[in-house]
């Protein structure tokens, strides 16, 4: 989440006057996150979260993310709700672009997660994926694979200090598509799992947050993406994986769901793809991002360390302790 468009009180009337909601009071803009800008609303006994769609995020996309958090509330995973308007849209026009608003979940992030909270963020993915492989939507994961080359030519080497990476990336990136798995089960994934979009009330997980890379993938793919977010802990300036919270995680979402010995032995190249997704888009938003965005940009040198980490191991087996 971050705020790029700004709002005033004339557009929170707009909004007061579209839905069908508690008077709306007081907004705040939210700085967390990268993609589209966010804003909090408050009414006197409610709060909502305004979302106004920017960059990544194509139009026709949009009522695909809306059905799939509906569909999940309904299947009682704790998520946002998109509202309806007094038309019975889920969108809305705000600063000539594409908006909505969802429902407020309660609880917030944590700063680190112990190996308890990876069993239950293991647990809420495998129930979240149980409800997905059935679901009759469909949108191609656009930070999948096959995305990461055109994104990996749009970055500007040039001139900042992450230049020397460019042949680094562009090798990992050839050896990441030569051992990428054929097929292996699959259906919607979250797509970023991290730490800031998972909330916790009272230190029980409490729901899941921000479904705006949501799309059809492997399944397995999501675990490597939460190995990479959740699993690696913080000592100095090194990042070191922590292969009891692996563990749990992958305890906790086959307590709902097993996981085959094809989707176990492609951990380490879907791993090693996962961290260069987010190596790619951290230097991305590292040399694109205007300084005048209301934004905190991650550091991409994070997962330049986790890429290595991935490039040093090979089978399942590696990421267990032993």
């Amino acid at each position: 989440m971050a705020v790029y468009t700004k709002i005033n009180k004339n557009d929170i009337s707009f909004i007061n006057k579209s839905f069908n909601i508690e008077k709306i009071i007081k907004f705040k803009g939210i700085k967390q996150g990268i993609e589209n800008t966010n804003y909090l609303l408050k009414s006197k006994n409610k709060n909502f979260i305004l979302t106004i769609f920017e960059k990544r995020v194509s139009k026709k996309e949009i009522p695909f993310f809306m059905k799939l958090m509906d569909k999940l509330n309904k299947s009682k995973i704790n998520c946002p709700k998109p509202l309806r308007t007094k038309s019975n849209s889920y969108l809305i026009k705000l600063k000539k672009k594409t908006a909505c608003i969802v429902s407020f979940l309660e609880g917030k992030d944590k700063k680190k997660l112990n190996i308890k909270d990876c069993y239950a963020v293991g647990k809420i993915t495998a129930k979240m994926h149980l409800v997905t492989e059935k679901l009759k939507l469909n949108r191609k994961n656009s930070m999948g694979i096959k995305n990461l080359n055109p994104l990996l030519r749009s970055i500007k080497f040039k001139g900042n200090k992450f230049s020397k990476l460019d042949l680094f990336l562009k090798n990992n990136l050839k050896d990441i598509n030569k051992y990428w798995p054929k097929q292996l089960p699959n259906g919607i994934i979250h797509g970023d799992l991290f730490i800031d979009n998972i909330f916790f009330k009272k230190n029980k997980l409490s729901g899941v947050i921000d479904f705006y890379f949501a799309g059809n993938d492997y399944f397995m793919y999501e675990i490597a993406i939460c190995i990479n977010a959740l699993c690696f802990d913080l000592k100095g300036k090194k990042f070191s994986m922590n292969k009891q919270k692996i563990k749990s995680l992958i305890k906790g979402y086959e307590s709902n769901k097993k996981i085959s010995s094809r989707e176990k032995n492609a951990i380490n190249v879907l791993c090693r793809g996962a961290a260069l997704r987010y190596l790619l888009t951290r230097l991305y938003d590292y040399t694109n991002t205007p300084k005048t965005a209301l934004i905190k940009i991650k550091n991409p040198n994070e997962y330049y360390q986790k890429l290595l980490t991935h490039n040093s191991l090979n089978s399942y087996k590696d990421y267990l302790p032993r």
